[in-house]
This record gives C-alpha cells, structure tokens and sequence, in this order.
C-alpha cells in the first residue's frame, strides 16, 4: 500500500511538472500592442513668422571727448611705433593723427603731422602715400591762404605720379587740384587774412586814439 501510493503521487507530480513541454514559448498567443495615442494639435498652431525689422546703423557722435579719446589711442601708437622703429606705420599713425586735426580745423597741428609723416614716406619709398599726404598739405595750406606753396605740393604730387607710373594716383591728384581752384583758390582776400590771424594765434585790437 505505502509503495503504491508512492508511485500515484510520483505520477502526478511528473505531469503538473512537465505541463510546459506541450506548450512551448514560441507557440504562445500574444495580444496586439497598443497603439500610441496621436496628438496632432500642433498642426493646428499658425506657422511662426519672423518680423521683418530694419535696423538702423549705429552713428557715434564725435564729441569732444570721444575725440580726445581717439587722438590718445592714435597718439600712443604712434609713439610705440616710433620707439620700436616701425615707421611706415608711424607714418600712417602721423597721417591719421593730421585728418583729426583737419576735421578739428587745428590746422597748424595737422601741417606739422603731415610734413613728419612725408619725411617718413620719402625715406620708406612709400609713394602713394606720400602723394596722399601731399594732397592734403595742400589742401591745409590753401585753408591758411597760402596758395603758392599749396600749388607746389599739388605739382610735386602729380609729377610723382607720373614718374612712378600711377595712373589712378594721377587721376586723384587732377580731381583734387580742380577741387581746390575751384573751391579755395578762389578764397576773398579778406577771409585769407583771418585764416592767417587765426594761425597766428593773436587778436589785433583796435588801438584807442
């Protein structure tokens, strides 16, 4: 009896054990994946546009201290390059520091710039920049009334140009020569005289009698 009862339990125990092997994994039903929910309300937002907006151009005003500034920089540099013997860009920095000048109307300032800087030219070879330079010695010189020397350096700067080749230097030097017949060699007297009065640095007063 007791082996007997060994034997049934072993038999059932072997069939709830070995269930698996009728039904294999591969042969398993599987139910359908879900599906991801869709939203499609971003389609309905309006295309982004961008607005066209014109901006306009930064102007700094040249104020007086602005300019101070600027002829500091330009004055320093100038100064470094002279120290470390690089004078064609002293050259330039002496050119730079005469167009202020200009644009300030300290004129006696701007002459003595452009003459250092065309010695410097001259010595460099630096032929169109010394015919630029020239042009503007004149133009300075025609502002202080001095017609003569200003005429020399626009005959200087245009035989230059012809020796050395540059035509389109020329063509500057032609263009700037009738600009000043026409613009300031044609100055009334009386206007080259206050030119030279300012230059000079002194008022004349009248004199009581």
């Amino acid at each position: 009896m007791r082996y007997f009862l060994l034997i049934i339990l072993c038999s059932v125990g072997f069939n709830a054990s070995a269930q698996w092997y009728y039904k294999p994994f591969n042969k398993r039903t599987r139910s359908p994946q879900m599906a991801y929910a869709q939203n499609h309300s971003i389609k309905r937002l309006p295309p982004p546009t961008v607005a066209k907006v014109k901006i306009p151009p930064t102007i700094i005003e040249h104020t007086p201290y602005v300019m101070a500034m600027i002829e500091e920089s330009v004055m320093r540099t100038a100064q470094h390059n002279m120290r470390f013997h690089v004078y064609n860009a002293a050259s330039y920095n002496f050119s730079d520091l005469a167009q202020m000048y200009i644009k300030q109307n300290r004129l006696a300032e701007a002459k003595w710039f452009l003459l250092q800087s065309i010695t410097i030219s001259r010595q460099q070879n630096d032929d169109r920049h010394t015919i630029a330079n020239l042009l503007d010695l004149a133009a300075v010189k025609a502002d202080y009334g001095d017609y003569a020397q200003a005429k020399q350096d626009l005959a200087e700067a245009r035989q230059l140009a012809i020796s050395r080749g540059l035509t389109y230097d020329l063509a500057t030097v032609e263009k700037k020569t009738r600009y000043l017949q026409d613009n300031k060699f044609k100055t009334p007297h009386s206007e080259t005289r206050f030119a030279e009065t300012a230059d000079a640095g002194t008022i004349t007063k009248p004199v009581n009698k």
